[in-house]
């Protein structure tokens, strides 16, 4: 498989060109995925907020976090409801965390930018899938510096699954085990910089990403650059104990991988050659 080979996205355009008024649909696909996108979201706010506490997502209704109130049906509207209640709990007043209306906004534009660059395919839907699990992992490490791998490594199986029945080829699994190698010889020489759920959440992005993981590695460096520095010109030898969560760059480098690393990767090679 060449280097400059095909993005998603082109191979999408190109199968559209016998059918121009399919893809002059694509926008409004898009906008229309944007409410299931944003309904998934919010489902994803109760996974990031409940698998770090090791309680059920499936089994139990949703239920307010300070007071354990069962909630209504009308509390749980994706971003309407937190405008409504101004971001607090109808019984107790507890603040709703940020988080939740983060989360759905974010789940909704991904979702939505699945479908507009890559249609309505079988691809789309393992990048949404990719994409839910990294909203998730960003949220956790964030707020509890977690990586949880009750997500990340079923993600990682389904994703894998996926890739390989839409384009049967080892370079998924081969990018996999590449990705969190490199971040595991990372891990192994500067413990303290780096943690296992990173290592893990690699392997994710090897699988959906293929070759253009190096271009999500490399993007993830660059962005986690520039938090260190800033810590290390404030607090110099005491920043070496101030842990930044790194699975937020990782997933900020994936997203952009995903939509354009061929296009990246093709730009680095040329100035190479």
């Amino acid at each position: 498989m060449p280097w400059r080979g095909r993005s998603p996205t082109r191979i999408f355009k190109e199968r559209c060109r016998c059918a121009d008024n399919d893809y002059r649909m694509a926008p409004a696909f898009a906008l229309i995925s944007l409410v299931p996108g944003l309904a998934v979201g919010s489902f994803l706010g109760v996974v990031a907020a409940r698998v770090p506490l090791r309680r059920s997502v499936l089994w139990s209704r949703s239920a307010c976090m300070s007071c354990d109130t069962m909630l209504n049906w009308y509390d749980n509207i994706p971003l309407l409801s937190f405008a409504v209640l101004r971001g607090r709990c109808r019984h107790c007043r507890g603040a709703i965390p940020l988080r939740d209306p983060l989360v759905e906004v974010t789940s909704g534009l991904l979702f939505a930018g699945c479908v507009f660059a890559f249609g309505l395919t079988f691809y789309a839907f393992a990048a949404a899938l990719f994409s839910a699990a990294l909203v998730v992992v960003s949220a956790t490490d964030l707020e509890r510096r977690i990586v949880p791998n009750r997500v990340v490594l079923p993600a990682f199986v389904a994703v894998l699954v996926l890739r390989t029945i839409d384009s049967p080829s080892p370079e998924w699994l081969i990018a996999s085990l590449g990705a969190a190698a490199f971040l595991l010889l990372a891990a192994l020489t500067y413990p303290g910089g780096m943690g296992m759920g990173d290592v893990k959440l690699a392997l994710l992005i090897g699988a959906m990403l293929g070759r253009t993981a190096c271009v999500a590695m490399m993007l993830a460096v660059v962005l986690a650059f520039v938090p260190a520095a800033v810590l290390l010109a404030r607090h110099r030898s005491g920043a070496r104990k101030m842990a930044i969560p790194f699975a937020p760059f990782l997933a900020v480098g994936a997203v952009v991988a995903l939509f354009v690393g061929d296009r990246l990767l093709d730009v680095y090679l040329r100035t190479l050659t």
